[in-house]
């Protein structure tokens, strides 16, 4: 309960607009394109800087969008820097003339490429006003970046529980910034791409509370469930499964997983059972009624598995068969389903990239559920 009282006093300092990854992604695609017509006209590029708490993924969102470009990386940490020099590097004398050496992290080849400035404000002072040089012209002292490189920061917010460095109005307005926050419906759909433990998307599906930004983040939380990865029946090992969850998370969240096996939440349908089913009606619609139809109706199960499957069927491109096609209408015109889940649902799937499943609109029901939405 401290813990939650301390976070709440905080005054996180962030900037620009808070928004999801995939706007984020946009927004560094948009700028990086930017930079590239600017430079090509022999004008200044601007860097980016990307708002956040620990944990959520800023720099591996930049390291994916590096990859989809097939661009040069390079990357520094300069919290670990302990001297100017392992910034703008070592001096010496050419021809009578004192110049410095570019250090070992600049790139030597031209772009194009990205150079990520990770944790920027946890650099000491001296650091952080040295690389304002580098964010204004893309060069310090004796060196420049090869043509064709952009910079991109990350940075944890001021103002709270994080040990940073404030950056001043000087070094700020060298830059573009954009907050990036937490997602879970974004993080669900990228755990399913990355190939995260089915039951673990389930979890924080059904729970994304327990996501706090404190000791369980996305990234602590990826790092548990590959630890159970190979652990194929949860519930008979218990001992090892709470070991491993102390070990990346906090107590609230351990406890809540441990809750989530013992419900037999960890063993929800999967997508993939969902539309090949060869009887729908005991294979899914009895077997979803003996779990969420209990008093209370679960509605949180019924939209993690909502979610799970227009993820599934979007990512992998799936091109349904008849069969495949009438259980997952079967499965959108559930009864116990609320109408707000189904429809969204429906809508998710229509607006798909995935236009094999625009033709769950032949349906008459749901064609008419979405026309009323409309």
């Amino acid at each position: 309960m401290a813990n939650k009282d301390n976070k709440q006093k905080h005054n996180y300092i962030f900037y620009g607009t808070k928004t999801t990854a995939s706007e984020v992604d946009d927004f560094i695609q948009h700028v990086i394109t930017t930079c590239e017509r600017a430079e090509a006209q022999g004008r200044k590029k601007t860097p980016v800087c990307i708002w956040g708490k620990h944990g959520i993924g800023k720099t591996q969102l930049v390291e994916a969008i590096a990859q989809e470009r097939g661009y040069k990386w390079a990357y520094i940490a300069p919290a670990q820097f302990e001297e100017m020099g392992d910034l703008v590097g070592m001096p010496r004398v050419r021809d009578g003339v004192t110049e410095f050496v570019a250090p070992d992290w600049v790139p030597k080849e031209e772009g194009p490429g990205i150079l990520l400035i990770d944790d920027a404000n946890r650099a000491d002072d001296r650091i952080l006003r040295g690389i304002m040089q580098l964010l204004q012209n893309y060069e310090l002292v004796s060196w420049k970046l090869p043509k064709g490189w952009h910079i991109i920061l990350t940075a944890n917010p001021d103002g709270g529980d994080y040990s940073v460095t404030p950056m001043d109005d000087a070094m700020l307005t060298r830059m573009m910034h954009i907050t990036m926050e937490f997602d879970v419906k974004e993080w669900a759909k990228w755990a399913e791409l990355n190939g995260v433990d089915p039951r673990g998307i389930n979890f924080v599906l059904t729970y994304p509370e327990m996501v706090t930004g404190e000791r369980t983040t996305p990234r602590t939380l990826v790092q548990f469930f590959e630890s159970i990865s190979t652990i194929k029946e949860l519930d008979k090992n218990l001992g090892l499964v709470q070991l491993l969850a102390d070990s990346c998370l906090d107590s609230n969240t351990v406890a809540s997983f441990m809750a989530f096996i013992n419900n037999n939440l960890s063993k929800l349908i999967t997508p993939e059972e969902i539309i090949n089913a060869k009887n729908f009606k005991t294979q899914v619609l009895d077997h979803l009624k003996s779990i969420v139809v209990k008093g209370t109706l679960r509605v949180d199960i019924l939209a993690t598995l909502c979610t799970r499957l227009v993820n599934y069927l979007t990512i992998n491109k799936t091109k349904p068969s008849k069969e495949q096609l009438k259980n997952i209408k079967d499965f959108i015109k559930i009864d116990f389903i609320p109408n707000d889940i189904r429809l969204s649902m429906a809508q998710d799937l229509v607006g798909s990239s995935n236009t094999h499943l625009r033709m769950i609109m032949a349906d008459p029901q749901i064609g008419k559920l979405l026309l009323k939405r409309m």
